[in-house]
């Protein structure tokens, strides 16, 4: 297991080309020229290198510190090449709980690409051991309840430090009672990832 996990794993290298993918798709949709800094070194340059394997992805904006839209796909439905553009579009201008980044704003728009794990259930009996199970800044969770769901990826965690507190916050984000972690009847799912961030150049 610990052997397949390590052996899909990308590197700093890749992780920032996929950076600059997002960067350059959402210029794209804007209109906006794209600086050939961000251009993939070949066409073909996509469909090696791990690019082509099927992972969850996420990707988050952030403006000034503050979040600016987030999504993701949890299941391994697409390539990770596919995932970073689709998610991309829609973190920009999909997030209902934002308006769509504007071209006026994008400079101070920061990139973030996670790509996850698979997606396990955790077994647990009671609230007790729901907090125990959790690994804090590790484990992303995913909790259900009937058509209710919802998830956190690990970056939460520096948010919200403590398991009680991010379990009532991902309950809320669900829709449902924030102590409803507590009844233990919640189908709970983890995940991990390897999570990029844009290396920004300072000019002195």
């Amino acid at each position: 297991m610990a052997a397949q996990e390590e052996a899909g794993r990308m590197n700093d290298k890749q992780g920032q080309a996929l950076i600059r993918l997002v960067r350059k798709t959402i210029m794209e949709k804007l209109k906006l020229p794209v600086p050939s800094l961000l251009e993939a070194s070949s066409a073909d340059y996509w469909l090696a290198r791990g690019f082509q394997d099927k992972r969850g992805v996420f990707v988050t904006l952030h403006r000034a510190g503050q979040l600016r839209g987030c999504i993701g796909s949890l299941a391994p439905a697409a390539s990770i090449v596919e995932g970073v553009r689709g998610n991309a579009i829609n973190a920009a201008f999909n997030d209902s709980r934002f308006s769509p980044v504007t071209a006026e704003e994008f400079a101070e728009i920061d990139v973030e690409v996670s790509i996850l794990s698979a997606v396990q259930p955790l077994s647990y009996d009671g609230a007790d051991d729901l907090l125990a199970g959790l690994r804090p800044g590790i484990d992303g969770v995913i909790i259900k309840k009937g058509a209710a769901s919802a998830t956190f990826l690990p970056q939460v965690w520096e948010q919200l430090p403590g398991a009680e507190g991010f379990l009532s916050h991902l309950c809320q984000k669900a829709g449902l009672p924030a102590d409803e972690w507590r009844r233990g009847e919640l189908e709970v799912s983890i995940y991990q990832v390897q999570c990029f961030t844009e290396e920004r150049r300072v000019s002195t």
